[in-house]
Parts: C-alpha cells; structure tokens; sequence
C-alpha cells in the first residue's frame, strides 16, 4: 500500500485488482459483502458520473428482488459509514453522495489507481523519469483490473481497457530505456512480453529494435521471424507495415534506426518540447509548431490521438493568452484533423474550441485574413457537430464558399468536413453527403491529400449504405482500406470492420445470430479506439436495431447504453413487460440530434410509440422519417440497420389509421 499512498487523500480507491480502498493511513476499509463492492466499483466505473438506482440495480441483479431498490440504498448507506467515519450526524456526505435520480462517487483525481495509471502511462515526461514512474505503476496491479467483477457488462469494457493500459505501459517502458541507451534492459522485460502476447506487434518491434542496438542483428531479425510465423499461424494475419519496414531497414543498416520511439511517440515528444519552450520563451512560431505535431499526433492511433485531444485545448489558450488574434486564428485553424463520427469526444474540450474561435472571429482585422477567417469557421462547422445550431451551418457554408473563392486544395477539403457534420438538418439527406464524399476524394487525390480522401471514401460509404448501394460502399471501403494501409492510417479499420458487419446484418442472407455475432467481432476490433464519442455505448445500441429489424423484443440484460439510454429504455422496459413505465419513458424521450444515427434513433421511437399507443410521438416520428423514406435506417451511419426505412414509415402509418 505505501506506493499507492498518496499525501492529502482521505481515501484511496484500487480497481487494479480486487476491488477494495484504504484510509489516509494506508489501512485496508472493511467494505462488508460483494454487493457493497459492486456498487463501489459501478461509480467508479461511471467516473464521477451519477448512476441512477434503476440501472444499479439491473446492473447488480439479473432477476431483481422486489425491495432492490430498498437494498441499494442500504449498500450506500453502509459505503457511507465506512468511507466517512467522522462525518457529523445529518450532514451531507461529500464523498458518496446523492443527485437527482441516483448517486455519485466524488472522488479526486488522485484517489483511483487506475486514474492514475492512466495519466502516467499518458505522460509526457523524459525518458529516465518516465521509465521509473512506469516501473512503479506497473507494481500498483495487484490482479486484473475489477477482478471479481471483470466478466460483469458494465466493468467488461473498462476491464479490458485497463489491461489494454497495461500492456501498453510495459511498451512505453521499453520505450523509455531505449530512449536512455539501456536497450539491453529492455530486453527482458520484452521477451517475457512477446511471450504472453504474441499478437502484439509494436512488442515485436521493440524487441527487434533493442536487440539490434545491443549489437545483435541476427536474433533481431531471428524475432521479426518468429513474430510473422506467430502471427500467420495463430491469427492468420501477416505482419503490418511497421514490422516489415524495421526487417528491411535492420538488413541495409538504416541510420535512422537509431531514434528512441516509434513515430507516434516522437510526434508526442517533439509537440511537449514545442510546447514547453513555447510557454517558456513566448515564441510564436513554436505554437504553431507544436498545432502540427499534435495534428500528425492525431492520426497515429488511439493513443495519439486521446494525447492529441488532451493538449489542444491548452494550446489554444496559450495562443489566446499572447493576445494575438491572428496568432490565435492560426493555431486554432492549424488542427485540420478529418473527423467521420458526428458526436464529440470531448464535448467540453469542443465548446472550449468552438468559444475561442468565434472570439478569435471577432478579433481580425476586418480586412484580409480570409483564409484565416475560413478555418475558423470550418472548426466551428466541425466542433459544434450534432448540434441544431443554425450558426454552424451558416458557418460551414461560408466556409466552403471562402475557400472555393481563394481555390485552396486543403482550405476546401477542411471546409467540406465542415459542411458533412452539418448535413443533418433533416432526415434523407444521404445523397447530399454523397456529393459531399465524391469532392472530397476528388479535391484530396487531385492534391495529395491522403488524410481527406480517406474521410471522402468513408463519407461515401455511410451514404452509399444507406441509400442501399452496398456494391458501390463496397468500393469504397476497399479503398479507404488501401490507402489507410498505405498512409499508415489505423483508425480507419475501426469504420471499415463496422460497415462489413453492417452488410451482413442488412444483405439478409445472415442469421439473426450470425450478424449479432459480425457485430461484437467488430466491436471488440474498437476497443481501445480512442473514440469515446464513437464507442460509448454503441455495441448495445447495434444490438437493439439488430433486434428491432428482426422484430424481436430489446434486450433486458444490464447495458451500459452511454448517451442512447433515453431511445433504448422505453424498449427496454417493454421487453421487460412495464407498459406502464415504458409510456412514461417515452414521454421524457427528447428529440434525437442532428448527426449519423438521426434516423435510427426515431425508429427506435416510433417503434415504441406504436408499442404503447402515444399517437403524437408517433405522428411526429412518422413525419420525421418520411424524408428518409427511400433509404435504409441507421446505415448512413456505416455501423448499424433497423431495416428500410419505409418499413418504419408504412408501420406507423398503419398504427395511426387505426
């Protein structure tokens, strides 16, 4: 416990193995039985987050008891005891407490160990301190993370995560002493790794690397064979680009095999030493430096991405703090990173963006500065996406017009990401974001610019999908693939593996079980994605539309249904034979936002209306899908289908003639 201790916590929370907490004295919390636990770890998971008492306790029953509720609030109350002692009679708890429909676990940043696992495998510190802080984190885990709730479904996804953290730790480690010159202690501690994870190949590299610096060229090359025969055999997959490079280049003896990291890592590097001495020094060219290397950072992978998004905002406030609107405008404008999913992954970090480029706007000089002026309001377009904001439309459009007029390649390829995520206004509007899809591949393989012919094939293949056109997505998909292998582009698989799920769940040749069974392939190829806004909640959501186009009731099994829970619930508690409680639901269901799923989440809702006889929820689905009516529901999202959307119009037709 003493390397976990941490001066001014009360209390100390560990999920990095059995679930348990300590007092500020490093003693062991007695937490009673596993319920207790189990309520414990469900807000830790949630993060802060208020978990209502209904999904605690679906989480913790399969078939709840008739006083669940009573019992949760008696778990809370013995969690309250334990973990305030000396709190005074009849004052509010400050640690567990409760908010609105349920509770939440306040607790700091400092009080989780896998909190703060997290933030030390994400750091940006030297070498020889990273290595040292990495060494005494690893030593935190005292067993799998959550590890006697691990095969829960609401600690799956975090479980896996964490172990997904940690092996990237003991990467990022050997990293960190080859960054030093100690590739000869990085060696063990690599072999051992390869060993018990055979598919994972930057562990490969790294060993090849460090025994290739230690003079030993033959084992290098001897590994980069055994990790091909392993992989091939096992996984049937041949080596990625990375290991077949580093082969070539340990053959003809590259010089640059002697940098320390691999190219995510450096770009990570070089942006936090840009950084550091842009604050240090005020120098202004360093902040746009740094934008670069953060932007290069974002289409790395998961991991640069999530530490690209970190620093962003801080950057852009420390443009804004030299008061230098044009300065300001530049680095806000500079991170031209395509995006394809409509919900944020950060919302507050975008309305930060989205805040200081509309005073950025309004700090230019009124003359000049188009070009400027046009990717602040791309960014806008882009960062204020799913939103029924009639300024980031007007936004976008201007956009796009500016950089027409100023006939900038990149300007325009930026601007139509812009004008995508605002082509939602209404439902139908595939063939619009098509047109979008085609001048984007156009403009972008016209001028070099791989990043947004990507995004223009996967915009193509949301739109192609749904407008049922899976031989034309198909090429498209293809496509984006070979460029995404060729530009090194790992996210894109993400969007590719999904739609192929997709086309098998709507071609009708599949099996309930066989699509149910392509989609959770395809959400375990996410894990890990980087993408909260893509990845929080969706397997469920997938799941649910898979049920509804097979007419099938919802899933009653605890979910973590993120943002969709308000269209999933009144499904929910349908299958689960409460009418009553489903009609209510149903009238607090808001208006779904204006993004990929638009469409989707109004069948939900008109499926339900029908369900329980709500004639106005039902009038107004109907009217916001008839627009749609030629397409395919859900699929302009490239991920999931609830069937022909005129099904769902002719369905609530019939239901409100009757």
């Amino acid at each position: 416990m003493s390397a976990l201790y941490r001066e001014g916590v009360e209390v100390l929370f560990g999920v990095l193995g059995p679930v348990t907490a300590w007092d500020g004295h490093g003693d062991a919390i007695a937490l009673k039985g596993p319920r207790h636990r189990a309520v414990l770890a469900r807000l830790i998971v949630a993060r802060g987050r208020v978990v209502p008492v209904s999904r605690i306790v679906d989480d913790l029953w399969v078939d709840p008891p008739s006083d669940a509720v009573g019992a949760v609030r008696t778990f809370v109350a013995a969690l309250r005891r334990v973990l305030e002692p000396d709190r005074p009679p009849r004052t509010p708890p400050r640690l567990l407490v409760t908010e609105g429909p349920g509770y939440a676990l306040r607790a700091g940043p400092e009080a989780v160990d896998a909190w703060r696992f997290e933030r030390v495998v994400a750091s940006d510190r030297p070498p020889a301190e990273l290595a040292g802080a990495l060494d005494e984190a690893l030593g935190w885990w005292r067993g799998p993370a959550y590890a006697e709730f691990a095969e829960e479904p609401w600690a799956r996804a975090e479980h896996s995560r964490l172990a997904e953290l940690r092996l990237r730790a003991v990467e990022r480690k050997a990293e960190a002493r080859l960054a030093q010159g100690l590739a000869a202690e990085a060696i063990p501690d690599l072999d051992a790794h390869v060993a018990d994870h055979p598919w994972r190949e930057d562990a490969w590299r790294l060993l090849a690397l460090a025994l290739y610096r230690t003079g030993r060229q033959g084992d290098a090359l001897s590994v980069l064979h055994r990790a091909r025969g392993l992989l091939v055999e096992e996984l049937g997959l041949d080596p990625g680009p990375a290991l077949r490079r580093l082969e070539e280049d340990i053959l003809r003896q590259a010089d640059h095999l002697e940098p320390a990291r691999d190219a995510a890592s450096r770009v990570w590097a070089q942006a936090a030493e840009a950084y550091d001495r842009t604050v240090a020094s005020g120098a202004r060219a360093r902040l746009e430096s740094t934008v670069g290397l953060l932007r290069s950072l974002a289409v790395t992978g998961a991991g640069g991405l999530e530490a690209a998004r970190e620093q962003r905002l801080a950057v852009v406030t420390a443009a804004e703090e030299l008061g230098d609107a044009e300065l300001t405008a530049r680095v806000i404008g500079a991170f031209d990173v395509p995006a394809i999913w409509t919900r944020s992954d950060d919302p507050r970090q975008a309305a930060g963006v989205v805040a200081a480029a509309e005073r950025a706007l309004a700090g230019l000089p009124e003359d000049g500065h188009e070009a400027a002026r046009a990717r602040l309001l791309a960014t806008i377009a882009l960062e204020s996406r799913g939103a029924r904001d009639d300024r980031a439309r007007e936004a976008a459009r201007a956009a796009v017009r500016v950089a027409r007029e100023l006939d900038d390649p990149a300007l325009l390829a930026f601007a139509l990401n812009g004008a995508f995520m605002q082509a939602f206004d209404r439902a139908g509007l595939a063939p619009r974001r098509d047109e979008i899809g085609a001048e984007l591949v156009d403009v972008s393989a016209r001028n070099d610019l791989s990043s947004y012919e990507v995004l223009g094939h996967l915009v193509r293949v949301q739109a192609r999908a749904a407008l049922g056109d899976f031989g034309g997505a198909d090429r498209h998909a293809d496509a984006a693939d070979r460029l995404a292998e060729r530009h090194e582009r790992p996210l894109v698989g993400v969007f590719t593996t999904w739609y192929r799920a997709l086309r098998l769940a709507a071609s009708g040749e599949a099996s309930f079980e066989e699509a149910e069974s392509a989609y959770r392939a395809a959400a375990a190829h996410m894990e890990g994605c980087g993408m909260p806004g893509l990845e929080e909640g969706l397997l469920p959501l997938v799941l649910l539309c898979l049920r509804v186009q097979h007419r099938l009731p919802a899933q009653t099994g605890p979910a973590d249904w993120g943002p969709y829970l308000p269209w999933a619930r009144p499904l929910v508690l349908l299958a689960r034979g409460r009418p009553g409680e489903a009609a209510a639901a149903l009238r607090d269901v808001p208006d779904p936002p204006r993004d990929l799923l638009f469409e989707a989440l109004w069948c939900l809702t008109g499926q339900a209306a029908i369900a329980v006889g709500d004639r106005p929820a039902m009038r107004r689905a109907h009217d916001e899908l008839v627009p749609a009516a030629g397409e395919l529901a859900g699929a302009q999202s490239g991920l999931l289908t609830l069937g022909p959307v005129s099904r769902h119009v002719d369905d609530l037709a019939a239901a409100l003639t009757e």
